[in-house]
């Protein structure tokens, strides 16, 4: 989010993408088993005047290089310098064809090395690489130039997400000092419920907190049930809805946590509504493959 409230972007390389139907088809064909590399794509979702746009172009492995410190997806890029990650963009907007390129540059304050498992089992894992960190927006196209507060964190796998989950809703927060609050709320499929909640600082290190009570949210156009925790008796309240799909939404909302009246991002995820047939087919609109 900028600092002044009035743009923001989220970027997501990936490599086997979870919500890729090509994925899924190949695993499907193959024995449940497909080469993750031939399924990368940058999606970049950017918001603000302007107008919003969205690119998330898939890639086989012809157009993937990859690297310890450079990951190549056609045109695009992300690079790491030591010192700050550098992404690249020249995508094409969906479905409607505009350009999207420019450069996005993430410095963090600090690397953390927190990692747990998402799921009962261990097979889902999630961590928070550079929680608190500053962010420089260059965009070309469409023009938009601006700085603010960042987040950087790694998903990955060891089977499809459909295996492990129903559902979950994540949210993450800018602290008064600086700190960023992370609640992270799943269903998975086997076994109970689990809250990961987490206080990160700029230098690296984390404490957990208690997460307060979970509040249900107003369901989205597509009728996705959302909740969030709050301190507040009143709840949570949803400011905008940034992305609203049949089985994902983005938002901002305000909450209270750790004794703060905060704005978070919070997203949910419908894992049943990806993968019913109907969405598998209406993906390719927004997810077009190039080989």
């Amino acid at each position: 989010m900028s600092d002044d409230g009035e743009y923001g972007l989220s970027i997501i390389a990936f490599v086997g993408s979870v919500f890729s139907p090509y994925y899924a088809l190949a695993r499907s064909l193959q024995g449940g088993v497909a080469d993750p590399e031939n399924f990368c794509a940058l999606n970049v979702a950017l918001y603000g005047r302007g107008g919003k746009r969205w690119t998330m172009t898939e890639r086989g492995r012809e157009q993937i290089h990859r690297s310890a410190h450079q990951f190549k997806i056609g045109p695009s890029s992300l690079r790491w310098t030591g010192e700050e990650l550098i992404i690249d963009i020249d995508e094409i907007n969906v479905p409607w064809p505009k350009r999207v390129r420019g450069r996005v540059t993430v410095r963090p304050k600090g690397l953390c090395r927190f990692v747990t498992a998402l799921d009962n089992e261990g097979l889902h894992r999630w961590g928070p690489i550079a929680p608190c960190s500053s962010v420089k927006v260059d965009m070309e196209s469409p023009h938009m130039n601006w700085q603010g507060h960042a987040y950087m964190d790694s998903n990955e796998g060891d089977e499809p997400v459909d295996k492990g989950f129903w559902d979950w809703d994540w949210a993450r927060a800018e602290m008064a000092n600086g700190d960023t609050s992370v609640v992270y709320d799943v269903r998975p499929k086997k076994g109970p419920g689990r809250i990961v909640s987490q206080r990160f600082s700029p230098d690296g290190s984390h404490t957990p907190f208690d997460a307060p009570t979970r509040h249900p949210l107003p369901a989205s156009a597509w009728r996705i049930k959302r909740t969030m925790c709050s301190e507040s008796s009143e709840g949570p309240h949803i400011v905008s809805t940034l992305e609203d799909t049949p089985f994902y939404a983005r938002s901002l909302l305000k909450t209270r946590l750790l004794g703060e009246d905060l704005t978070a991002v919070h997203e949910t995820l419908d894992v049943p509504r990806l993968v019913s047939w109907p969405v598998r087919f209406m993906l390719p609109w927004k997810m077009p493959r190039r080989i």
